[in-house]
């Protein structure tokens, strides 16, 4: 696994202690977090500092959006190698008792044939149900 600092080199970020902060509290987690999970993790830094934070790595591929239906956009890290190219496209379980959000990197991705000259730039795969924990 890559290092804050190896990410953001990579990615041609500047690294600042809010973006340290930020992206290690999302390379810490299993699941997606959304704004206010973040901020309750990182109380000592302000909600702006952290939205803002999210965009750049967002526009600079770090990590990538989920609307997973909750009502709440949530947060995770590119695979390693990802570019948020439809090649990179993944499915996410969001489980529908403890609401959390997972990215299903190693379920294979159906490719899509949309008509000419259609472009995918973004796609939300959602699949609802309990995860591992929820179902015992």
């Amino acid at each position: 696994m890559q290092t804050v600092d190896e990410i953001l080199k990579i990615k041609n970020v500047k690294n600042t202690a809010v973006r340290t902060v930020v992206l290690r509290h999302l390379l810490s987690q299993e699941k997606a977090q959304s704004l206010k999970d973040i901020e309750n993790a990182l109380i000592y830094t302000d909600r702006s500092s952290i939205f803002r934070t999210l965009k750049t790595f967002e526009e600079n591929k770090i990590i990538h959006s989920i609307e997973d239906g909750s009502g709440m956009v949530k947060y995770a890290v590119c695979a390693e190698g990802c570019n948020c190219d439809p090649k990179d496209l993944h499915y996410h379980f969001y489980c529908n008792n403890c609401n959390k959000t997972f990215c299903l990197f190693d379920v294979p991705f159906q490719n899509i044939e949309l008509p000419e000259n259609f472009k995918i730039q973004q796609a939300n795969m959602v699949v609802k149900g309990l995860c591992n924990n929820c179902n015992k």
